[in-house]
């Protein structure tokens, strides 16, 4: 009953004349708080008040072990990272929805974080600034807003500036509770010395690298979060790293020196965060079965590929945003072969 009050009395404040302008904002904020009033008693109608919002705000709980591990280990830079990204790419969404006369887009909900995690901790908040900005104008705003995009818009942030700012985005390295900062990555000196550091420090996020990567047991657990309450399928992270396990199996017999064990290149760099968090984004990933496969084994290879033989050691964001271009192919070719036509 209370709830209906409230509700009541927002719908109220949204017939004022004076929020007429502001309607992108405080559609909003009543989706968020009260879901879809568009519920009906029977198929094929809505059954429920889950909506998209809530669909994203489950993406943003799994993300909350990794973000809480940022901060704890990094403290208030990872803060001001987390508090720039949201509020620079909030102001481009806010002008967007203006512009269009439409609601804010609830993906920037799940970007803004995503971005902000797959930055080293380092990372000045200027540059913070442009990347997220950037991404969301091209990487999504560009297309027509969520749900067009052909790129994961927060892997185009981070590539962009990756490739903008190599210096500052490849050779400044915080690491967890320690004053230090250093210019090597696991990656980096598997590459140099075939060295690897131990399994536990790995998990546990002892090891230098980007905000949300470091704690691997929470992205695991939000990873799960995700599969098993169905938010996303279990067929592109499963997959994905299963063919980087078996290709990095193969390849260490052959060129070790090129190539890491299987459970080094599991637990370093992004690759389970961009298994869990990226690579599932349902609007740049297949929604054919077989397309999720395919994607899956394509990405974990190129991810190899990329590590071992480029100039780059982290492949993951790479072979994501690459096999975001290929995706409408993929789904098409999947289809094709599942429903041919009939010859003439």
């Amino acid at each position: 009953m209370k709830n209906l009050d409230l509700k009541g009395s927002y719908e109220k404040l949204l017939k004022l004349r004076a929020m007429k302008n502001f309607q992108a904002i405080t559609h909003t904020l009543g989706g968020i708080l009260f879901g879809s009033s568009k519920v009906t008693p029977g198929a094929p109608h809505i059954l429920d008040f889950l909506e998209i919002k809530r669909f994203m705000s489950a993406a943003v709980i799994a993300l909350v072990p990794s973000t809480a591990a940022a901060i704890y280990f990094f403290g208030l830079q990872a803060v001001s990272i987390i508090v720039v990204s949201y509020v620079a790419g909030g102001i481009v969404e806010v002008l967007f929805a203006l512009s269009r006369k439409k609601e804010i887009e609830e993906g920037f909900l799940v970007t803004g974080l995503i971005f902000a995690l797959t930055l080293p901790p380092s990372t000045p908040l200027w540059v913070v600034a442009i990347g997220v900005i950037f991404g969301t104008i091209f990487g999504k705003e560009l297309f027509g807003g969520t749900g067009r995009n052909i790129f994961n818009p927060a892997l185009v942030g981070r590539l962009f500036i990756t490739i903008s700012f190599p210096q500052i985005m490849t050779m400044s390295w915080s690491v967890p509770f320690a004053d230090a900062v250093t210019s090597a990555t696991p990656l980096v000196v598997y590459k140099s010395s075939q060295a690897m550091p131990q399994v536990l420090d790995s998990l546990l996020g002892l090891t230098a690298g980007s905000m949300g990567e470091t704690f691997r047991i929470g992205i695991i657990l939000g990873g799960l979060f995700l599969i098993f309450s169905r938010i996303t399928n279990w067929r592109i992270p499963i997959i994905y790293l299963a063919t980087v396990a078996a290709f990095s199996w193969v390849g260490n017999i052959f060129v070790p020196a090129k190539i890491a064990p299987p459970v080094f290149q599991l637990l370093s760099g992004g690759l389970l965060f961009g298994a869990m968090f990226m690579a599932t984004d349902p609007v740049t990933s297949p929604y054919t079965k077989g397309g999720k496969v395919a994607f899956g084994i394509l990405t974990g290879a190129f991810t190899v590929l990329i590590r071992a033989f480029s100039g780059f050691t982290e492949g993951v964001m790479f072979s994501i945003v690459l096999m975001n271009g290929f995706t409408p192919l993929i789904d098409h070719i999947a289809i094709s072969s599942k429903y041919k036509t009939g010859k003439r």
